[in-house]
């Protein structure tokens, strides 16, 4: 198991702009899963009062690739370079949490899945869904 991970995800997360755009934190790092959550707040919001299918893929690809990023050593970093959502329900609640899951790690690829759901008066829904293609680039960290 690589060294620090948590911690290293963790100072990943901090570089990404993005992530502090949407409102973003990633509560839970463990090996092989990761989870991101985001409120739900107007500036996320499409025009039916829903979170974007854009936020929900950025937060699904994220914590899938965080989860793929504690299966790697510190000397390499990940890209995403696919990945396959189905939207399954509004997104629709207080909040939005992706978890994010190793399939399969392998030296060059690694295959994720996210789930996201939609958590209103505390029950979640599951929102969306995605399969995803990181690739490890070894000997390449992160700037």
């Amino acid at each position: 198991m690589p060294h620090h991970f948590a911690e290293r995800v963790l100072a990943s997360f901090d570089k990404q702009s993005a992530m502090h755009l949407i409102k973003a934190t990633i509560p839970v790092i463990e090996h092989g899963m990761t989870e991101i959550h985001v409120p739900h707040w107007a500036g996320i919001e499409q025009q039916h009062g829903f979170v974007h299918g854009g936020v929900v893929g950025m937060i699904a690809d994220s914590s899938a690739g965080y989860a793929a990023m504690t299966m790697v050593p510190a000397s390499a970093s990940v890209l995403t370079v696919e990945y396959k959502m189905n939207l399954l329900a509004p997104a629709d609640g207080e909040k939005l949490i992706a978890r994010g899951q190793v399939l399969r790690s392998g030296r060059t690829l690694i295959v994720t899945k996210a789930e996201v759901f939609a958590v209103k008066a505390g029950k979640e829904t599951l929102c969306a869904l995605m399969q995803q293609t990181i690739m490890v680039m070894h000997g390449k960290t992160e700037k």
